[in-house]
């Protein structure tokens, strides 16, 4: 049977070699012209590209795509994945433009190289001119003060408990050390599940979120294959059954806000605002106002999650590796923690105090700018745009602006951990403020950048007061991995010990 088959098809066989032949030079000769004479491998794979090195070193991959950035005078490099032309950008002022021309004709943020398929369609980061600006007026109430005071509240009684959790293990065997990356990674679902969306999720539904979580993220790093079975399939269901949740927590807090109760979580904040405007609406017979579904809710509910969950990790597992190499900050920061909040006083750190931080939040700031945890922010361009006079993005192409290589330009001595360049005295946030792109710039900036860094400071506070912690150090710990924000390569080992009298006891 076979062989009749191959007979049959036999002699076609040098018409389809042929045509397999012309597709591969094809393909060749598009990228050569879409890349033009900037930087990038010479010749690309056919039809997947490089995107086997991506997925299995991206940290090499990235590198080596900004060493040749460094090579061109433009700061930009080029390479080719799974069929996507895509523009490396490691000049500052390029990043800026990428950012600042975010609508429909220009370039859209996408989050992930295919980043619509694994969030949908109902996705802030999508979303262009006024629609986007109303949707952001909405949500504007969930980070005034007050809700940021809330916040605050609910985030030391978490990190509190999961300090002392992670305390107790060490101690179980105190000469084996513990690893931080999956311990942070829980205390920070818990505690953007409990600041978000508060007690609308039962303990079983917490199960079943976190599960869906993990494949959400570990799907991010995988190749793309939309079939059964395949890591990229199981998140973009994962995300599925997650929008569902957050949906019936917004429908939940919409009832709670219209019996007139007081906030306690994220989205009663939003939707104290939200069911006002949705009762006005119905009072003068007109449709419910826009972005005020729960299904919308939720998938921008999503969004804050994506957010803050993996970049936090990050910059909590570099908060913990930098101050372990550089004891003369962790000092200065337990100095001035010491000098208004003590465990032994049983209180929470109040907003008024956490605003009296001021080293501590440099030391945030400058965790945040030396290992940015999202290195970069994918756009894809709707149409051709002139980059530079020399130089014109094709539509289609993928772009990354690096938030990483950015932050090595301008600052003074950029490879130095110097949290005092933050500090009044010398302004450098203000002075370089175009290379700290962090929390990116232009419409789509981060929206809860003020929670991010309450956060870790209220972190930094309270892990370095309560416990003492020695890094494992082994040759290329520090080093980081993809997953999918940039972690330490050894997951942050560490021993911990109790450094306190006793641990706060908060009723």
């Amino acid at each position: 049977m076979n062989s009749s088959i191959w007979s049959s098809l036999s002699p076609f066989a040098p018409y389809l070699v042929c045509i397999v032949v012309l597709l591969i030079s094809l393909e060749q000769i598009v990228y050569w012209k879409k890349k033009s004479s900037i930087p990038g491998p010479k010749m690309v794979f056919p039809f997947v590209g490089n995107a086997v090195s991506l997925v299995r070193h991206p940290t090499r991959f990235w590198e080596v795509q900004a060493a040749m950035a460094m090579t061109s005078p433009l700061g930009i490099s080029a390479n080719y994945i799974i069929g996507k032309y895509m523009i490396f950008i490691r000049s500052s002022d390029l990043s800026h433009k990428i950012f600042a021309n975010v609508r429909p004709d220009a370039f859209h943020v996408i989050g992930h190289p295919f980043g619509k398929k694994l969030f949908g369609d109902h996705n802030l980061i999508y979303m262009f001119g006024q629609d986007h600006k109303d949707l952001r007026r909405r949500i504007a109430p969930n980070f005034t003060s007050k809700a940021l005071a809330t916040y605050t509240n609910i985030q030391q009684r978490i990190i509190l408990k999961h300090l002392i959790y992670w305390q107790r293990l060490s101690s179980k065997s105190p000469n084996e050390p513990i690893s931080l990356r999956l311990l942070c990674r829980d205390m920070n679902l818990e505690t953007s599940q409990t600041v978000f969306v508060g007690p609308y999720l039962s303990p079983e539904s917490k199960e079943t979120f976190n599960f869906d979580y993990n494949l959400f993220n570990v799907g991010l790093m995988k190749f793309p294959i939309d079939l059964p079975g395949c890591a990229f399939r199981k998140a973009r269901l994962g995300v599925k059954r997650l929008i569902e949740t957050l949906c019936g927590c917004a429908e939940e807090s919409k009832k709670k806000m219209k019996d007139g109760h007081e906030p306690t979580c994220l989205i009663d904040f939003w939707m104290q605002e939200t069911v006002r405007e949705i009762d006005e609406a119905a009072a003068a017979g007109e449709a419910a106002p826009p972005h005020t579904s729960s299904f919308e809710i939720g998938s921008y509910l999503f969004d804050f999650l994506f957010a803050a969950q993996d970049a936090s990790t990050s910059s909590l597992l570099w908060a913990v590796t930098l101050l372990d190499a550089h004891p003369e900050v962790l000092s200065k920061v337990r100095r001035e923690v010491a000098g208004i909040w003590r465990p032994e006083c049983n209180t929470l750190i109040t907003a008024e105090q956490l605003r009296e931080l001021k080293y501590t939040a440099a030391v945030a700031r400058e965790i945040l700018r030396i290992r940015a945890p999202a290195t970069m922010v994918p756009h894809v361009a709707g149409q051709d745009f002139p980059l530079t006079d020399t130089y014109t993005i094709p539509k289609g192409t993928i772009v990354f602006p690096s938030v990483y290589e950015s932050s090595f330009q301008g600052f003074v001595d950029p490879d130095r951990f110097d949290p005092d360049r933050f500090m009044e005295e010398r302004q450098e946030d203000r002075l370089y403020k175009k290379n700290f792109l962090v929390f990116g710039a232009g419409a789509h900036q981060c929206v809860g950048q003020r929670y991010a860094i309450n956060h870790l400071v209220l972190f930094l506070a309270m892990f370095t007061s309560l416990l003492d912690f020695k890094r494992h150090r082994t040759d290329g710990c520090d080093e980081f991995i993809y997953v999918p924000t940039i972690c330490p390569k050894d997951d942050c080992k560490v021993f911990l010990s109790q450094r306190c009298a006793q641990y706060p006891t908060l009723s």
